[in-house]
C-alpha cells in the first residue's frame, strides 16, 4: 500500500472538489479503516471519513472529525451507530425512530441523510408517495435531524449516475425543503462513478455537493472500475510467494468431477507447461481479480490456497521463494485487505 501515490490521489480529488463547493466523504471499507492510511486523508484535507462497517469506524475513533455510516444501520447495532457516528444513511421510518431514541438517550442529536432509489434498486426509498411520507412523519422525530437526502448508482443495478438522475435528486431535495419546511443542505450524489462524471465530462449537476468517494481516492478509478485520468491506479499491488514450479500435463489426468467449489472446471489442452504455484487462494481472493505484471503469465484458476499459473511463456526462470507482482481489481483488493492471512506493508515512497 503505497502512502504517496494515495497521498497525491487524496490531494488532486480534494482540490477539484474544493473548487466545486463539494464535500468529500472518504469511503474508509476498502481498507478496512487502517488508521495509518486514515491519517494520510485527514492529513490530505478530508473533512469526513464513512465506512459501511461499525467495526472499521471503530478503528479510528480517536480522530476527532464527522464520520458517517454510510450502510443502513442495523438495528442490532443502532445504539453504536449513535455513539461513534454523527450521520447516517437511511431509508426506513422505523429505523429513524429508534436512531432518534438512541440520540436521546444520549442528550445528543444524530443526523440523518435520506436515502433516494433513483432506479439501481440497492438502497433507498422508490416510490414519490413513499419519499413524502417519509419525509413528513420523519421531520417530527426529536432526536434525528434531516440534513439532506442522497443516491446510491452503479453499485447494485449498474445504473449510471447521468446528468439527468442527479439533476432530479437535487430538484426533489428543492421541493421537499419548500413543501415540509426543512432546510436540508445536502444532496449526497454517489460514489466515484459519479466523480468520474464530473472530471470525465464535466456534466455533474450544481447542487450535488457531497459525494461519498473510496476507489477512486485508493485506486484512481471510477464509472466501470476505469481509470480515472490524472490519478495514480497503482497504490495497491499483491506479491505472492512461488512455492513449487513444475512442468505437468495442461489437463488433468482421470475423470473430472467438480472441484473444491462445486464446479466442473474445463480444461485447454496445450500439452505439456510450466506450472507455477503460489501460496495464496481463493479463501483470500478470487484469481479473476488478479493481473499479472508479468505479461506472459496466465492465470489458470486456483483452490481454497493455491494460485495456479502457467509461466510457460514468461521470460522469468521463477523458482521457489521468489515473488511474483500483481495489479488489482477493486473487488480484489477489497478481498486482500479483508483477509487476515494477507500481510499489509506501508510503503512511503514509491
Amino acid at each position: 500500500m503505497n502512502l504517496k501515490l494515495i497521498k497525491e490521489n487524496v490531494n488532486k480529488v480534494v482540490e477539484l472538489c474544493e473548487y466545486l463547493d463539494i464535500k468529500i466523504a472518504a469511503v474508509t471499507k476498502l481498507i478496512c479503516g487502517n488508521p495509518q492510511i486514515v491519517e494520510v486523508l485527514v492529513e490530505s484535507g478530508i473533512e469526513m471519513l464513512s465506512d459501511a462497517r461499525i467495526e472499521n469506524i471503530k478503528k479510528y475513533k480517536h480522530i476527532n472529525i464527522p464520520k458517517m455510516m454510510i450502510r443502513l444501520p442495523m438495528r442490532s447495532q443502532v445504539d453504536q451507530v449513535v455513539e461513534f457516528c454523527n450521520v447516517s444513511l437511511v431509508s426506513d421510518l422505523e429505523m429513524m425512530r429508534l436512531l432518534s431514541e438512541s440520540a436521546l438517550k444520549r442528550h445528543t442529536i444524530h443526523d440523518v441523510i435520506v436515502m433516494i432509489d433513483m432506479g439501481d434498486l440497492r438502497e433507498g426509498i422508490f416510490y414519490e408517495d413513499n419519499i413524502h411520507t417519509t419525509i413528513n412523519r420523519a421531520r417530527d422525530l426529536s432526536g434525528i435531524r434531516i440534513i439532506g437526502i442522497g443516491t446510491n448508482l452503479s453499485c447494485y443495478g449498474g445504473v449510471m449516475p447521468t446528468q439527468e438522475v442527479l439533476e432530479n435528486l437535487v430538484a426533489l431535495k428543492e421541493t421537499l425543503n419548500n413543501n415540509y419546511g426543512l432546510d436540508m443542505k445536502i444532496v449526497s450524489g454517489g460514489n466515484s462513478g459519479t466523480l468520474s462524471l464530473l472530471m470525465n465530462e464535466g456534466k455533474l449537476p450544481k447542487g450535488i455537493n457531497q459525494l461519498r468517494l473510496g476507489a477512486s481516492l485508493f485506486m484512481g478509478i471510477g464509472l466501470n472500475d476505469e481509470p480515472i485520468e490524472g490519478l495514480n491506479h497503482n497504490a495497491f499491488r499483491l506479491v505472492c510467494e512461488v512455492i513449487e514450479v513444475k512442468k505437468k500435463p495442461s489437463v488433468p489426468v482421470g475423470k473430472i468431477g467438480l472441484d473444491a467449489f462445486g464446479n466442473k472446471p474445463v480444461f485447454e489442452d496445450k500439452g505439456d507447461i510450466v506450472r507455477c504455484i503460489c501460496g495464496i487462494g481463493k479463501q483470500d481472493v478470487s484469481p479473476s481479480n488478479l493481473i499479472p505484471i508479468d505479461k506472459d503469465i496466465v492465470i489458470l484458476g486456483g483452490s481454497s490456497d493455491h494460485l495456479i499459473l502457467d509461466v510457460t511463456q514468461s521470460k522469468t526462470d521463477y523458482q521457489i521463494g521468489d515473488d511474483m507482482v500483481f495489479e488489482l481489481t477493486y473487488g480484489g483488493c477489497l478481498s486482500l485487505m479483508t483477509s487476515d492471512y494477507v500481510q499489509k506493508r506501508l510503503l512511503y515512497a514509491e
